[in-house]
């Protein structure tokens, strides 16, 4: 990248068939493009493989989700050969998370120094490590090593997953392509609960058939390997690199595919080229003037100066502030818990099938996330949060009503034991299928938008802090959900659950903006405005 904030990102653009283009009519374009009208066409066969690729990282987090609630009731004593007290589920459950938070800094970093792309790959890496280290493991204390391993890959991976596909996807269909990411998480999650229950079912659930389970986690990881290293870098990054070129060509394929010679479309490719150019341009400029130096230090002081920018701009600290809120809510709702002791739950109220009974509760969690995909960039992130949360609240007060017909035990709270009838545990059922489906819809597709929120200089800084705060919400959830369920009752955990939805809520009418088909530039402008954008 040049020292210049002056001088051009690209110094002689090269002339297509129907001639060199005036820059003038380039920076034209490049601000029509900043005003949100995007004539990029829809996403064509190579974006779709892209966000295909891509998005096997949400699987390997939706399987590692729902493989690990039917492994805690299958294991039985084959870890230490001793049942699985409470405290063991809570921390067997709750290292992935706290290890996904402590590899965010690192990986938000490395994000920008050695790209998007090979994040990901460093996450394959760990997911087949620590798939092979939970299938091997004979104690509780190596589980606990081989779900670290995982957490750290999907730190990695949910920080730089939706990063990856928003840098590269056009900005009409930005939200549609974003969610397919939590489309696989979902589809993840079935995929475990059909495994957990046919081994469970028919194999040796406590000796080999719980290890097949976590190990096949493995398995989606070697696949992403192979076809990432097929896959492009993001422009974005590109660019801020210096490497314009290679940008141009990526945003060509995208844009195009097999016409992106075609003058028309290279003029459209052109006018989204300059519109990062730009942006780069404006805040190398931004950071010149803040007394960040010569931009060429070391990652370090590169991620400090970033930390720094991200404080001390006002439209970065706003956008932070959304960021942190959506991405705390969407776990302090307490629907990873919910996914992650559902068999547990399940059992509780006196199922005998519990994890196919999960299943049920996962099947659902895909097919409204169906649901969001045709919806979120049609409907808009911020009404569709405030149509969703109210079902969220809902159903989390009616399975609070389904759990005071429910008699369970003084101690050992995850025991099968039961004294309810059928009718408390269908409400309990029914209740958390209207939850989750609430959930599926809105809260959990629109906090991984997040990207749209930033400048291009804080992205991957404020991204990584946003989904530090959900890392950090859900190793608080995973810990407290059981111990909670024992001091409150599963009807007041449940309540408290609503009361932060309500919370939410509200924060989310007052301060969330829409930003619905503007680009990840003019999307980031937004918040400049007195009143956070929200019209």
């Amino acid at each position: 990248m040049t020292d210049n904030p002056e001088e051009p990102l690209i110094a002689n653009p090269q002339s297509t068939e129907g001639g060199q283009h005036d820059d003038n009519h380039d920076v034209e374009h490049a601000h029509e493009s900043r005003g949100g009208k995007q004539h990029i066409s829809p996403p064509g066969l190579f974006i779709w493989l892209l966000t295909f690729s891509a998005g096997i990282s949400g699987l390997l987090f939706g399987y590692d989700t729902g493989v690990i609630s039917a492994t805690l009731v299958s294991i039985g004593t084959s870890l230490s050969h001793r049942p699985l007290t409470s405290l063991d589920k809570s921390v067997i459950t709750s290292c992935t998370s706290l290890f996904a938070l402590l590899v965010l800094p690192f990986a938000s970093s490395l994000a920008d120094d050695r790209g998007r792309k090979r994040v990901v790959l460093f996450a394959d890496t760990l997911f087949i490590i620590g798939a092979l280290c939970q299938a091997a493991s004979r104690t509780v204390e190596v589980m606990v090593v081989g779900r670290s391993v995982v957490g750290v890959a999907i730190g990695a991976a949910s920080f730089v997953t939706p990063l990856y596909i928003a840098e590269l996807a056009p900005a009409t269909h930005r939200g549609r392509l974003v969610t397919m990411n939590i489309v696989f998480i979902t589809l993840g999650q079935v995929v475990a609960y059909v495994v957990g229950w046919i081994f469970g079912t028919y194999g040796s659930p406590e000796t080999t058939g719980w290890r097949w389970m976590v190990g096949l986690g493995a398995v989606p990881a070697v696949v992403q390997v192979v076809i990432l290293l097929w896959m492009p870098e993001s422009p974005r990054w590109l660019v801020k690199e210096g490497r314009s070129e290679e940008a141009r060509e990526v945003i060509a394929r995208i844009a195009a595919g097999d016409d992106a010679l075609d003058p028309s479309t290279r003029r459209e490719v052109d006018a989204v080229l300059k519109n990062i150019e730009i942006e780069v341009r404006e805040e190398a400029m931004a950071t010149r003037i803040g007394g960040a130096g010569n931009g060429h230090g070391n990652a370090v002081n590169a991620w400090m100066e970033a930390m720094r920018d991200l404080f001390r701009v006002r439209r970065n600290r706003r956008a932070l502030a959304i960021a942190c809120l959506l991405q705390g809510l969407q776990q302090l709702c307490g629907f990873n818990s919910l996914m992650y002791f559902s068999a547990t739950i399940f059992t509780m109220v006196g199922f005998s099938e519990p994890t196919l009974t999960s299943l049920v509760v996962a099947v659902t969690n895909f097919a409204f996330t169906l649901v969001a995909l045709v919806l979120i960039d049609r409907v808009g992130r911020r009404r569709i949060l405030l149509w969703s949360l109210p079902f969220m609240m809902a159903g989390l007060v009616l399975a609070g009503y389904g759990f005071s017909f429910i008699e369970l035990p003084d101690s050992q709270i995850s025991s099968p034991t039961t004294t309810g009838g059928q009718g408390g545990a269908a409400i309990i059922l029914a209740s958390i299928m209207i939850y989750v489906a609430g959930y599926a819809i809105g809260l959990g597709n629109v906090p991984w938008m997040q990207s749209e929120l930033f400048s291009l200089n804080v992205r991957s800084v404020g991204s990584g802090v946003a989904t530090a705060t959900n890392w950090s919400a859900n190793f608080v959830v995973g810990l407290t959900f059981l111990p909670l369920m024992e001091a409150l009752s599963p009807s007041w955990t449940f309540v408290l659950y609503a009361v932060i939805c309500a919370v939410g809520y509200g924060l989310i009418w007052r301060v969330y903006p829409e930003t619905a088909g503007l680009s990840l530039e003019d999307a980031a402008t937004l918040l400049e405005a007195d009143d956070w954008g929200v019209r």
